[in-house]
């Protein structure tokens, strides 16, 4: 089933510059917790030098990297998860896309969505997640949503939400971590709803409300079709 996107905003995001680039893999992470009796998500405002979504809120997220193909993990996707997924993508980089998903959100957040381990010493970008101690805890996170950049647009994703309860964090606040995000903050949904989001943000924060009564709900996926974005539910 599908409907057109009731937003105009997702055309401001980022301009129009022409050329077909291809969208790149990307995965972001929407952790949830409640504070006396209300829900609230993690949130980073984006620096503003960065070329694209500057002074942005957004979720932790970004591109697969090539060592989220071999990461070591702690446990898998549930299957339910899993099944979605690979109904998109091989198995091995639907991994993948969690992968980067729980290592994206340690690199801008200092949050480890994970479970104790052995400290262990590997090369890439996995480094310093392996080095505190920890693996990560792909059991923890469930597939919510798909966005695909339109077309014409000087950075393309094909990013896939993930989200997951904040108990599964080996510790509940979130330090500077890499810089990319200026500011970062635990907010009551409704808080931050009013920030200055892209429009798939805003999106998907709508997603998580609903989500979170109703957790097996049909999973959106955003996408342009013929000039105009549209949302198909998947099951």
């Amino acid at each position: 089933m599908s409907a057109p996107f009731d937003s105009d905003r997702d055309l401001t995001d980022a301009p129009r510059v022409g050329g077909r680039q291809p969208p790149k893999d990307a995965a972001t992470l929407i952790l949830t917790r409640v504070r006396k009796g209300e829900a609230e998500v993690l949130m980073g405002r984006r620096a503003p030098g960065h070329v694209f979504m500057a002074a942005k809120w957004v979720f932790p997220g970004g591109r697969v990297d090539r060592s989220d193909f071999n990461a070591a993990s702690a446990n898998d996707l549930a299957a339910a998860d899993l099944s979605r997924l690979i109904r998109e993508v091989p198995v091995r980089r639907a991994r993948a896309l969690a992968l980067a998903a729980v290592r994206e959100t340690f690199e801008e957040t200092g949050l480890l969505l994970a479970a104790p381990a052995p400290v262990a010493s590997v090369a890439g970008s996995w480094r310093e997640f392996r080095a505190v101690g920890a693996l990560p805890d792909l059991a923890a996170l469930s597939y919510v949503a798909r966005a695909i950049t339109p077309p014409g647009r000087t950075r393309r994703f094909d990013a896939r939400f993930f989200m997951a309860n904040a108990r599964a964090l080996l510790h509940p606040e979130p330090t500077a971590g890499s810089g990319e995000l200026d500011e970062i903050a635990w907010l009551p949904l409704a808080e931050a709803r009013t920030l200055d989001l892209p429009a798939i943000t805003r999106f998907v924060l709508g997603e998580v409300s609903e989500r979170l009564s109703h957790p097996t709900r049909p999973l959106p996926f955003v996408r342009m079709v013929r000039g105009r974005h549209v949302v198909e539910h998947q099951d």
